[in-house]
């Protein structure tokens, strides 16, 4: 029997591992939390449902807070990037788009009455041990969030909670009995941690020119832009009353409280003013880029140069993606807005991308030739020790022992043993993300006599399993459509 199930587990623990990974991970119920509305315009449109910037920057905040608890306060944005922490978050709000949508197809809504009846039961709202209006409205005032924002998110989350209610799923006879009998088997293992932080790299140009000459092609000089441009610097001006009330009154919906109640006249006073000087601005920028395409720009005006690329753009990022459109035939770019100023650009060359010589790439080669360099030694030595190597023996443990690889961090052991528990090789080596390898021989099996997983995991594991399949349906149902760059 465990003869069987080690040469059969890959696939059983393969299942299982996704299967709670996915459901501790992207927990539908859980996902976002809080809905902080359109921010700064959608970052993805699923089917029928708009994703917008604010989501996904509290999406990621979330996340992050929850990644900072594991890690005990020493997660930071480099390891937030190496976990891939904002494709993570979009993914979160990307799934929950698709079951909204499902909802939506079927006409599934959410009653002011369920809403009420599920606020109702949020502690975080109560007083006394009853919900308290006030409290409520001040918490949410401190998390900058007005009740509509947070209502309409509340009603996303009960109604996903609605849609999955439609498709439930029990525990069958005998389940809790085999995934127990596949979480239980035990190895007693000997393994060795090698790293390169020992290994030696010999960085001469004779070692390091053949290593770039195969990769010429991959240390490329960045194409980049010769412009001409004006700047049409921010507007303060004296506006008439009658055109302060009138702006107001066609533009009223513009300013709101955090409870989105539209503010009094005197009250908005201030931001009034911001719009019509913002909008005044940009008139005069338009009229100074149709003066420059006629070559009539009064004499007061100075014409700058700028040489831009990706790397060296001191404007923003719109300017390089729309500088990018522009050609020796139509090279005239209508103004762009930067933190409030506008620019006129005049496309005057392009500099193509070419090979860098030797010693303009050298700096940027090397440190890929020392890591390919290491990574071949150590494979290398890997190979050499195995089947002859000495090591740290353990005690029988499972796929969860994660505390007991005592030679790496929590993160890695669990990496390792997740591998291991996988692999069909009574020894051989694993190779971890960060380039560690580690040797390992399996010395004993047994099968543990444990019942640790209970009904309610078995149903949550396979919800996991089934929800994940409902998602991989939804996504060929309805259309996604990402507008933010890297995605």
């Amino acid at each position: 029997m465990i003869t069987w199930m080690q040469r059969h587990k890959k696939y059983l623990i393969i299942t299982i591992w996704i299967s709670t990974i996915a459901f501790v991970g992207a927990g539908f119920v859980g996902w976002g939390q809080y809905s902080y509305g359109d921010k700064a315009g959608a970052v993805a449109k699923v089917g029928n449902i708009e994703i917008t910037m604010g989501e996904l920057q509290k999406s990621y905040s979330r996340l992050y807070s929850q990644y900072n608890k594991v890690f005990q306060g020493n997660f930071d944005e480099e390891k937030a990037k190496s976990f891939g922490l904002q494709d993570q978050a979009l993914n979160q709000l990307t799934n929950q788009a698709l079951i909204l949508n499902l909802a939506e197809s079927y006409d599934l809504t959410v009653s002011d009455t369920e809403l009420l009846k599920d606020l109702m039961t949020q502690e975080a709202f109560f007083k006394d041990g009853k919900f308290n209006k006030s409290i409520y409205k001040e918490t949410l005032s401190r998390s900058n969030l007005n009740t509509k924002e947070y209502e309409d998110d509340v009603k996303k989350q009960l109604l996903i909670q609605k849609v999955l209610a439609l498709l439930p799923v029990k525990q069958s006879d005998g389940e809790a009995a085999i995934i127990n009998t596949v979480m239980n088997i035990a190895d007693k293992i000997e393994y060795k941690v090698l790293d390169d932080s020992n290994l030696s790299v010999d960085t001469s140009d004779s070692a390091l020119k053949p290593f770039w000459e195969m990769k010429q092609q991959d240390f490329m000089t960045e194409v980049s832009y010769e412009l001409k441009y004006i700047k049409q610097e921010r507007i303060t001006k004296e506006h008439t009353q009658e055109k302060i009330d009138s702006h107001y009154a066609e533009n009223r919906n513009h300013f709101k409280d955090v409870d989105g109640k539209i503010l009094s006249k005197d009250v908005a006073h201030s931001k009034i003013l911001d719009e019509l000087n913002a909008k005044a601005t940009k008139d005069m920028a338009l009229r100074g880029y149709i003066a420059y395409k006629k070559r009539k720009l009064s004499d007061g005006v100075e014409v700058k140069t700028a040489l831009i690329s990706k790397s060296n753009n001191p404007f923003n990022q719109e300017t390089i993606e729309k500088i990018e459109g522009l050609s020796i035939v139509s090279p005239f770019l209508k103004p762009l807005n930067v933190d409030g100023e506008y620019f006129t650009f005049e496309l005057i060359k392009i500099n193509q991308s070419v090979t860098k010589s030797f010693e303009e790439a050298k700096a940027s080669v090397l440190p890929l030739f020392i890591t390919t360099q290491k990574r071949e030694k150590l494979f290398k030595l890997a190979k050499d020790m195995q089947d002859s190597f000495t090591g740290i023996k353990t005690d029988f443990i499972t796929n969860q022992d994660t505390s007991k690889i005592t030679a790496l961090s929590l993160q890695e052991g669990n990496e390792f043993l997740v591998q291991l528990f996988n692999s069909s090789s009574k020894k051989g080596s694993i190779t971890l993300q960060n380039e560690k390898v580690i040797l390992y021989n399996i010395l004993e099996q047994k099968l543990l006599d444990n019942s640790n997983i209970s009904d309610d995991s078995i149903v949550k594991i396979k919800s996991s399993i089934f929800n994940a399949g409902l998602i991989k349906n939804l996504n060929s149902t309805y259309k996604t459509e990402i507008f933010i760059q890297g995605q």
